[in-house]
């Protein structure tokens, strides 16, 4: 019994040494790394351009349209669990649009100004820029359900059209985030926060969706202590989420009541700019991406895109993994990536 104790000691204590020599070589700790550099910018958003050393393998160029929750920098989270890099390495020339932070003064900027404004204004500098008259699109949830409107506004602007796990049937029942904000007072929300949704109030709200994630993060955490890589690893996807903008009231309530409430862009009753926005009017070919254990956006909020719009080419991607694996897991890295771009590739004419 006593040589098992001094063993156990003994294996503590060798632990602790590993993690603190972990922690100590730890000096900085970088997200986003892939070179980019700023070409069109307006209020607080910015749209950048990803860097090439040879020139592109692809007549589009693609559009990467991130969620205003969190930031687009978990698709590049590390050089080798990146998307983008995936992207780049493919053959694409890949712009992105960075929405910023929006502050006190943003809490009137809607999903008009998001869509009708910001994103076709992007769009615009692209065709002009690269000299072609539909560029492709490659979205992401929220984003996602912004560029799916916007191809259904401007379906003479869009070549191809990406969608990752996006919701769009809003109506279902299948997750949390989807029952409890049927019956939420959106308005008092937004006035109790003064127009502006805060960050750090959103993760708590994702946080709760799963009641044992604080939890299994600090066993995660314990796990990696060991490991320097293992440790970045954490400490990098922990500074990602740290780093979620807030919400501007007028997008977060249009959004939340329109969609998650109404469920009006199936019906066919969402407006936007005093835009009628109608599925049909997507033609564009359309590659929709959704996750089998994505507790955020379920299946059945994303699977009846297909149904709605008015593609002839359109196809349906099953991913087997959960709502950020999509993009930061191994399995994304070697499965996804090129099924995307190879997707596009045979588009590219």
């Amino acid at each position: 019994m006593e040589h098992t104790i001094l063993e156990e000691i003994n294996n503590v204590n060798s632990k602790m040494l590993k993690s603190y020599e972990a922690l100590n070589n730890i000096k900085d700790i970088d997200i986003a790394t892939s070179p980019k550099t700023a070409v069109y910018s307006e209020d607080k958003m910015t749209l950048y351009k990803y860097d090439r050393e040879t020139e592109s393998t692809y007549k589009t160029p693609v559009l990467i349209v991130y969620a205003l929750v969190n930031t687009y920098k978990m698709l590049d989270i590390q050089p080798d669990r990146s998307y983008i890099r995936n992207l780049l390495a493919a053959g694409l020339d890949v712009y992105l649009i960075d929405w910023g932070y929006p502050s006190k003064a943003d809490k009137f900027i809607s999903m008009d100004d998001y869509i009708n404004g910001y994103i076709n204004n992007c769009v615009d500098f692209m065709r002009k820029k690269n000299r072609v008259e539909k560029i492709n699109i490659l979205s992401i949830c929220q984003g996602g359900t912004f560029s799916v409107i916007y191809s259904s506004l401007y379906p003479n602007k869009i070549k191809n059209l990406v969608t990752h796990v996006t919701p769009v049937e809003f109506g279902t029942n299948d997750g949390l985030l989807f029952r409890w904000s049927k019956n939420m007072d959106f308005d008092k929300l937004v006035e109790g926060f003064d127009g502006i949704i805060p960050g750090e109030f959103l993760n708590e709200g994702f946080d709760s969706l799963k009641p044992m994630m604080k939890a299994q993060k600090q066993l995660a955490l314990t796990n990696a202590m060991e490991s320097e890589d293992k440790l970045l690893n954490f400490l990098r996807m922990e500074k990602w989420i740290s780093e979620s903008p807030d919400q501007t009231g007028a997008c977060y309530l249009q959004f939340m009541k329109d969609l998650y409430q109404q469920n009006k862009l199936i019906k066919g009753e969402l407006e936007v700019g005093g835009k009628k926005v109608n599925l049909k009017n997507l033609t564009c070919n359309l590659l929709n991406i959704y996750a089998t254990e994505d507790h955020l956006v379920p299946p059945t909020s994303s699977i009846p895109l297909n149904d709605y719009v008015g593609s002839n080419d359109k196809e349906l991607y099953s991913f087997k993994g959960g709502h950020i694996g999509v993009f930061v897991g191994s399995k994304s890295q070697k499965e996804l990536a090129p099924a995307v771009t190879e997707w596009l590739k045979k588009r590219d004419k």
